[in-house]
């Protein structure tokens, strides 16, 4: 097996925030990411997906040092990357690129496309005819070479995404993080878009670390996925196993969230509803961040914060109960859960 291009060891990212309170400012903190660890192979796709405000886009631009990491490793290709220095992680940032969720806002509406997907290009030294390299990166998306003069409210938003990717891959880099990238366009775009992103993947040899809360995409691009609840690692393992045998309540949640094409089988599916909201990442819950609203937490839950362990070949899970493999939360919601009956009697 190749060695991983990306490895990310116990990252952590915490903001400090102050809150006025009468005459008083209060200091808090906020726990975005708490020990977050996984790798990524040459040429995979690995899906990072959770609710709203579950950290998956802060470990996205850690990653790039958008954001600083408080604590952890993170290695691209072997080099570490938290100690390295401004000019030494700009001389890196062409192996490494985003496409943001709104392509609208991550476009300049002053500049035309061509100057925007040239930019890169004139910033690291790129030797050669400019124009002609952004002509051919637009052909390499589906769009026309003629469109380089054009601004960016000239498009539709199926198409700002697809320039947004032809200025990602302007320097051509082996990494790509994309954040929501399909979240923001109709249903109809995201097809394409998606096609597009595995196509290039299989032409360019692209790594992509695919950030969504829409479990139906992710499955259709991954090849592992990573679920994320309140900045922690729920469950980890290759795509058939987290969507077929997913052993963690909470993913097993999100997927009953998911609509099935089947109006028989819809209807006759059970939906496993969390109650409550997402806690808040300033005071987060002891233990395991999910057992405020796990309808199978029980005491040690609260006491002990469960490690990111192997269950099966290549699928790990966060939890001290996990569930049996092909078994449904559904199903022993209203039952004591076996696994945790037998831990709670030792």
């Amino acid at each position: 097996m190749s060695e991983p291009i990306l490895e990310v060891t116990e990252l952590f990212k915490l903001f400090e925030v102050r809150q006025n309170k009468g005459a008083k400012v209060i200091k808090q903190t906020v726990h975005a990411v708490s020990g977050v660890s996984f790798s990524l192979a040459p040429g995979e796709t690995l899906g990072l997906v959770g609710e709203s405000g579950s950290g998956k886009s802060t470990v996205g631009r850690c990653i790039l040092r958008l954001l600083e990491p408080t604590s952890g490793s993170i290695r691209f290709r072997g080099q570490e990357l938290t100690t390295l220095g401004r000019e030494e992680m700009r001389e890196l940032r062409s192996e490494m690129q985003i496409v943001f969720q709104d392509p609208y806002a991550s476009l300049d509406p002053r500049m035309t496309i061509g100057a925007a997907i040239a930019e890169p290009l004139e910033v690291h030294d790129v030797p050669g005819d400019h124009d002609a390299i952004v002509g051919e990166l637009l052909e390499l998306v589906g769009l026309s070479p003629d469109h380089s003069k054009r601004f960016p409210h000239e498009f539709s938003g199926g198409q700002r995404q697809r320039i947004g990717i032809a200025r990602a891959l302007s320097l051509r880099p082996s990494l790509i993080i994309l954040d929501e990238p399909v979240s923001a366009l109709d249903v109809s775009i995201q097809a394409g878009i998606l096609n597009l992103l595995e196509d290039l993947q299989k032409e360019l040899s692209l790594s992509y670390l695919f950030i969504a809360h829409d479990l139906s995409i992710v499955r259709h691009i991954s090849d592992r996925i990573a679920v994320m609840y309140l900045g922690k690692l729920m469950e980890l393992g290759d795509h058939k196993d987290v969507y077929d045998r997913s052993i963690h309540p909470y993913t097993q949640s999100l997927l009953s969230a998911v609509p099935i094409p089947d109006p028989t089988l819809e209807r006759t599916r059970k939906r496993i509803v969390l109650e409550g909201d997402l806690p808040s990442p300033v005071n987060p819950p002891s233990g395991c961040v999910f057992r405020t609203r796990c309808p199978i937490a029980f005491d040690l839950c609260a006491e002990e914060v469960p490690e990111l362990r192997p269950q099966a070949k290549d699928h790990l899970v966060a939890c001290h109960a996990p569930l049996l493999p092909g078994q449904s939360l559904a199903d022993v919601v209203a039952s004591r859960h076996p696994v945790a009956t037998a831990l709670s009697e030792q």
